[in-house]
């Protein structure tokens, strides 16, 4: 039986959220969205440079989701709450699941981005649970937005 979210938890949720609508973070999660298409390091270092705007805007973006993510995998958010309001942690992590392990290995912290990882495999078996397919049909349309994004970057 699924338990309701706590009046604490509700609150937290929504603190969580209204941090999200923060211009400048919004203004760095669109660029993510839009813009973050590594598949190796040096493409993540070509792409958002320290020191660089996109540099920033991609740590405010993992910044933001891994500290979401960390209060959700401490059991301070409602994991049902969660997962119902917020899909867009998944497609950051989808765009980062490719260059983690480089990161992980160049800074010899295995724990990067770790509660980014762990909220988003939860998701996937919380997703297909409640609506099969729903996550292979995300991951092909981000595939088919990454091969747009390549070819328009190449014409």
């Amino acid at each position: 039986m699924e338990t309701k979210p706590t009046h604490e938890q509700a609150q937290l949720q929504l603190q969580v959220y209204d941090l999200r609508r923060e211009a400048r973070l919004r203004q760095a999660r669109d660029w993510f969205q839009q813009n973050y298409h590594a598949e190796t390091f040096d493409d993540s270092m070509r792409l958002a440079a320290p020191g660089t705007e996109a540099g920033t805007f991609v740590g405010m973006v993992i910044g933001y989701w891994e500290q979401a993510c960390a209060l959700l995998n401490y059991g301070l958010l409602h994991e049902d709450l969660f997962f119902e309001t917020n899909g867009e942690f998944f497609g950051v992590w989808e765009l980062l699941k490719p260059v983690v392990p480089q990161f992980r290995e160049r800074f010899a912290d295995q724990n990067l981005l770790a509660n980014l990882e762990k909220a988003a495999q939860r998701y996937e078996v919380w997703s297909e649970r409640r609506s099969p397919g729903h996550i292979a049909e995300m991951r092909k349309f981000m595939e088919q937005q990454r091969a747009a994004a390549a070819k328009a970057a190449s014409a």
